[in-house]
């Protein structure tokens, strides 16, 4: 899971790193790529719930295979087109394939450890993303340099193959064969309902905390080179740091969740003030435009990618806490896919912003988004407690 998580952020991040030079290219403005961007993310948040079910009805084994082989091809694809719709159509298809990732990831944490260990497990599925994010720019750009930004898309299909050849084999293990259940602990819990204010406010917590992924990594080659005048290869050169952040942020957020989970006491109280500390932090974001510092940018990148973590593992936890693990594919699909549903309506903004050179107004919106997503959820969680 981790590995294929590691694929599916090589795949989509591909795009976002050769932006400056595809866009000079082939002729397309921001707001253009903004759009382009929405198409993915439109597919992504359709996919997430489709996959998410189909997870938990068919298996891992099968239905995994199918969605890389799906968005292997979506990948590859790039490399033959030239303009906008063609490449709307691409990353289309690349969104939906992906939307089986962290579903993916999730129901093997919830069926294969004991709920002291899930959210470090979900750390480990989910990190592949931030990994790849960090080793993107560290593999892409030099293909890109030597060979043309097509050679970088054909690349990324040739690691989905290899990632599909070893699934045959891996998935082979009997749990994963015939995604056996822990007697017993699936059936703990609610299932999510499409009247339950839970799984809405959890929706808008894992959207907005998560937003700032979005902005960084596709805005940031943007904001490096038309703002603070970096070239392509000092770009790929650095776009490894702000993942980094995030990366860590799985491990030591995931560690604070089991943490609160062994104590064996309900753990909302302390989910609620890890989150309120997460999203204060997360408004430094904001700082970039007035700074004015290359390398004061990239370190508001790294801390925000780092909050930003923090929002997906603890408000997986919180809705792991309320809902049957045998809806788990389910659960992080909503959340993936209200995520998705947010960038595909934000990114054409933020391309527009960008466009007309409005720095300061896009990386305002982009630290508030997270602090209001809190604020909603708070208020979601108190109402749902409150005696009838």
């Amino acid at each position: 899971m981790l590995l294929v998580s590691f694929i599916s952020y090589v795949d989509r991040n591909t795009l976002a790193l050769l932006a400056p030079t595809i866009l000079d290219e082939t002729g397309l403005s921001a707001e253009q790529y903004g759009f382009i961007i929405s198409a993915f993310s439109v597919a992504y948040m359709i996919g997430n719930p489709i996959w998410g079910r189909a997870l938990d009805y068919w298996g891992l084994r099968a239905g995994m295979a199918v969605a890389v082989a799906v968005w292997t091809l979506a990948s590859a694809s790039h490399a033959l087109v030239a303009g906008f719709l063609g490449f709307a159509a691409a990353r289309a298809a690349l969104g939906f394939g992906e939307g089986a990732t962290f579903p993916g990831g999730l129901r093997t944490a919830m069926l294969t450890l004991p709920p002291s260990k899930r959210s470090r497990g979900v750390a480990v599925a989910y990190s592949g993303g931030s990994l790849g994010a960090v080793v993107t720019p560290l593999i892409i750009t030099p293909i890109a340099l030597w060979w043309g930004w097509r050679a970088a898309f054909l690349f990324t299909g040739f690691i989905g193959a290899m990632w599909l050849t070893l699934w045959a084999f891996v998935s082979r293990r009997p749990d994963l064969k015939h995604d056996y259940r822990v007697a017993g602990d699936v059936q703990a819990g609610a299932s999510p309902g499409v009247g339950d204010l839970r799984i809405w406010s959890f929706a808008v917590l894992y959207a907005a905390g998560a937003l700032p992924i979005a902005f960084v990594i596709y805005g940031s080659a943007l904001y490096l080179n038309r703002a603070l005048g970096a070239d392509q290869a000092l770009i790929g050169k650095v776009l490894w740091l702000p993942p980094l952040g995030w990366e860590i942020g799985y491990f030591f957020w995931g560690w604070l969740a089991d943490r609160a989970a062994a104590s064996g006491k309900d753990r909302l109280p302390r989910l609620k003030r890890l989150l309120g500390t997460v999203a204060l932090v997360g408004l430094s974001l904001a700082a970039p435009p007035w700074l004015d510092s290359f390398a004061g940018t990239m370190a508001l990148y790294v801390l925000s990618m780092f909050c930003a973590a923090g929002f997906i593992i603890l408000s997986i936890a919180y809705a792991t806490d309320v809902y049957s693990s045998r809806h788990a594919g389910l659960i992080s699909g909503i959340g993936s896919g209200a995520w998705s549903a947010t960038v595909a309506v934000v990114m054409p903004v933020f391309g527009h912003l960008f466009d007309g050179e409005a720095w300061a107004a896009a990386f305002a919106v982009a630290a508030a988004i997270p602090l209001g997503g809190y604020l909603l959820w708070l208020a979601a969680v108190r109402r749902t407690a409150a005696p009838a």
